[in-house]
């Protein structure tokens, strides 16, 4: 078990999302760690420390005057008695405490206290994520050295609610424990990579763009899968609506020029990942000002250049990375045209995939690609995004460093 014997501390805020603490644990416990529960009272308004004790099979702390808890100074004991501090939900108001030095109750103190690693899952609403002193104190907390998992993008507790602000799930908040505690082989220690993401957005007028559905979702997983395994990576991002990946440094972009640009900068580098759907073409000459519709006329004509090549550029550099990886989204004849781009892009592997509308592969969490290299064709059967980018990190970093 990656987690036999790790101790951590589990500190839940109050929040709706504070629920899902209850199977983090359970997760936690499966990979043999020690769960010592710390909860403030807000979280007692959501779940039971009866629940939580049961869960974790440890004493639940609650209380910086607690009689008994504090003959020895509990709460400087809880904070160095542990391998990692888990702060999930991580609520605003806890998140701000912590940003600003305050221990007016066991948890801030203990954070106040501790000498130990600290990661922080936040969970709020997107209004309150998004507002400035929470921004303030994110920027506080990460140059403190704290640790972030999520917030991620969807649904809110609350009626007609959406955006960042969701607790990240408990499986991806034990990946990213066990990448702090239990980091294993880190084969691309020392190496640095490029991955591009998402779409690009080609202007028509201030209101109107060519672009595509592309989420995302792939190229952030991979870029983070690359910086688990030990990289020193560089994401650069057309315009998405999914939270940047942990332990990654992003660029954000939103033509196919800036894109080039951002990652041509930052050549030379030992792996390019070249995963972005790149529009092939922009409007030769975009409008300054909306185009308007005139009564009884033909809609305007489009004249339109070709984009930069991006993964060619890249494939042919001077400075040309020593790994150098394309994709290829298809419709039809998906090795046939993905074989064509190898020599062509000066690529070492396609990944090639199917992206017609009925395989919801563009937009979805799940992926199903083939791997083209001068060696032949490696089929992948039907996988989650995740699930693909961890293979394709080990799978690059096998070819890198054998």
């Amino acid at each position: 078990m990656e987690l036999s014997n790790k101790r951590i501390l589990l500190i839940i805020s109050g929040g709706i999302a504070a629920y899902k603490s209850l199977d983090l644990i359970r997760r936690l416990r499966e990979r043999g760690a020690l769960v010592r529960p710390v909860m403030t009272k807000a979280a007692q308004e959501f779940i039971t420390p009866l629940a939580v004790g049961a869960l974790s099979a440890s004493h639940v702390y609650t209380d910086l005057f607690s009689r008994e808890d504090e003959q020895d100074v509990g709460h400087i004991r809880l904070a160095r008695d542990t391998d990692l501090v888990v702060v999930a939900p991580a609520s605003a108001d806890l998140m701000a405490k912590m940003a600003n030095g305050l221990a007016d109750d066991l948890a801030s103190a203990v954070l106040l206290a501790t000498d130990r690693p600290v990661l922080i899952a936040p969970a709020m609403n997107p209004k309150m994520w998004e507002a400035p002193p929470t921004r303030r104190n994110v920027a506080t907390l990460k140059a403190d050295g704290i640790h972030f998992i999520g917030p991620m993008a969807g649904e809110m507790a609350e009626r007609n609610e959406a955006g960042v602000g969701r607790m990240a799930e408990p499986l991806e908040i034990v990946k990213a424990i066990t990448a702090l505690l239990a980091p294993g082989d880190r084969p691309l220690a020392g190496k640095t990579a490029i991955v591009t993401s998402g779409p690009t957005h080609e202007p028509i007028d201030p209101v109107r763009y060519i672009a595509n559905r592309s989420s995302g979702r792939q190229g952030h997983a991979i870029a983070a899968a690359l910086a688990r395994l030990g990289a020193e990576v560089t994401l650069v991002s057309g315009p998405v609506t999914i939270p940047d990946p942990q332990g990654v440094s992003t660029v954000h972009v939103e033509r196919a020029e800036e894109m080039r640009d951002a990652v041509v900068s930052r050549l030379p580098a030992d792996i390019a990942v070249m995963v972005a759907a790149v529009a092939d073409w922009r409007v030769a000459s975009s409008a300054g000002h909306k185009i308007k519709k005139q009564p009884g006329e033909a809609p305007p004509p489009l004249q339109l250049a070709e984009n930069p090549d991006i993964l060619k550029t890249v494939g042919h550099h001077e400075n040309r990375p020593r790994i150098v990886v394309g994709f290829a989204a298809e419709t039809q004849d998906v090795v046939a045209n993905g074989s064509s781009k190898l020599e062509r892009k000066g690529a070492d592997m396609i990944v090639a995939n199917d992206v017609s509308p009925e395989t919801g592969v563009m937009g979805g969490t799940r992926n199903r690609v083939k791997i083209i290299s001068g060696g032949g064709v490696d089929e992948w059967p039907d996988l989650d995004k995740d699930e693909v980018a961890e293979r394709l990190a080990a799978l690059i970093a096998q070819k890198l460093v054998g």
